[in-house]
């Protein structure tokens, strides 16, 4: 509790790097000059952009991995075991392999597009803004689809067969079977790898950290990497203060809408 209420009193001081003890108030100033500065609804904009594309794709590929697992095709178990791998890697050790894939001069990317005769000279291909953002997202997306997938793969196994068994009886095809029956037994559990995963990529850092460390020309620089700028590049810890309780700010938002889309206290996955 005490960091929580020391952060927050901070965001209220003009607060230094150089002498962390809270003074010169200055009220809502660092608020309202954020909230009116372009960089930061740049970095707001980014941010969204990461946490949607990442979250909506990690959500479809989890639940089809989820679905084939629970199909128990041939080897299914060793594919289960193995989607721990990726999920285990701390995420640090995940943005340096990734970093290592995407280099210039030697990375395995550009390796195994030079040899299968995709490009004919290696590429960088962190040096476009947009480009290397998406790179970023494909990095989150390997290291999370296991969890999401694990999640709606151990609801999937709660959801009683004899349900699908009777609709298929009655004649519900397969995508009716899983509109009609799957779907909304699996809401609980999609709520929450929806909220825990938007938490996650919508304060994300550390991978861009270790990729792009927020380039080229910023175009990487999240609201979680701008509070860190703010911070301890430019030693601003009132302003960094307010930043972080921005964050909060919109994370709860993001959460309360998505119970408020999904969360229906009637359902029961078991």
């Amino acid at each position: 509790l005490f960091p929580v209420l020391f952060t927050f009193v901070l965001s209220f001081t003009d607060t230094q790097l150089a002498n962390p003890v809270p003074q010169d108030f200055v009220g809502l100033s660092h608020y309202l000059s954020f909230l009116s500065s372009a960089d930061f609804w740049q970095a707001i904009w980014r941010t969204a952009y990461f946490t949607f594309v990442s979250v909506g794709i990690e959500l479809v590929m989890g639940l089809g991995i989820a679905s084939l697992i629970h199909a128990h095709p041939p080897g299914w178990s060793f594919l289960r075991t193995s989607l721990i791998i990726p999920w285990a890697i701390p995420t640090i050790v995940n943005g340096a392999l990734w970093r290592w894939i995407y280099n210039a001069d030697y990375g395995a990317l550009n390796g195994l597009l030079y040899s299968l005769g995709i490009i004919t000279k290696y590429q960088s291909w962190l040096t476009d803004p947009f480009r290397a953002m998406n790179l970023v997202i494909i990095a989150d997306i390997w290291h999370s689809v296991p969890f999401v997938a694990l999640i709606l793969q151990a609801a999937l196994a709660t959801i009683p067969a004899d349900l699908e068994e009777a609709a298929a009886v009655d004649g519900a095809g397969m995508w009716q079977r899983f509109f009609a029956i799957r779907l909304p037994l699996l809401q609980p559990a999609i709520l929450v790898a929806l909220v825990v995963r938007t938490v996650e990529a919508f304060r994300v850092f550390d991978i861009i950290y270790v990729i792009t460390q927020g380039g080229p020309a910023f175009g990487t620089v999240t609201i979680s990497y701008l509070t860190y700028l703010e911070s301890f590049t430019y030693g601003h810890l009132g302003s960094g203060s307010a930043l972080s309780f921005l964050i909060s700010i919109f994370t709860l938002i993001m959460a309360l809408i998505y119970v408020r889309l999904f969360y229906r206290p009637e359902v029961r996955c078991c």
